[in-house]
């Protein structure tokens, strides 16, 4: 019986604590997104013509861990197959945020644009019975900083 009370008792903190964070995430992401809209970031391998631009690596990566009350819901989900909506949130949140911290970074280097652009995603810890503990999304870019123009390009 005290497995049982200690059971729903996660079952209902891990409801309760998953939502108030991830609803807290998503309204940071939200308002983070407004800010760097601005700069876009594309999968096109090709990169504009037009200017000289240096071009430099960027990155940002994200590790997202899934709550007690989501992992419950996935079990129940494998055992009757159909779409496991749990991690779909999980994964939207991490690729989210990757590619704001790719953003956040190719920003703080004065770049026009991120080119390229790519996801790597991972399961980086195993739960019970090989479950999904933990994801990492990778993102990646190659971010083009306008170079200055020098003396001879302007005679």
């Amino acid at each position: 019986m005290f497995e049982l009370i200690l059971f729903l008792i996660l079952l209902v903190l891990g409801y309760g604590f998953g939502r108030w964070a991830e609803k807290r995430h998503y309204r940071s992401i939200i308002e983070r997104e407004k800010t760097l809209n601005r700069l876009p970031a594309i999968a096109s391998r090709i990169p504009p013509e037009k200017g000289r631009y240096r071009q430099t690596l960027v990155m940002g990566n994200t590790v997202i861990s899934v709550d007690y009350f989501k992992r419950f819901l996935a079990g129940l989900r494998n055992l009757f197959g159909g779409r496991v909506t749990a991690y779909e949130t999980l994964l939207d949140r991490a690729r989210r945020e990757s590619l704001l911290r790719m953003k956040e970074q190719a920003a703080g280097m004065n770049a026009e644009m991120v080119f390229n652009v790519k996801y790597e995603t991972a399961s980086i810890s195993k739960g019970r019975r090989d479950t999904i503990g933990s994801v990492e999304v990778l993102a990646y870019g190659t971010a083009l900083i306008p170079e200055p123009a020098s003396a001879s390009d302007q005679d």
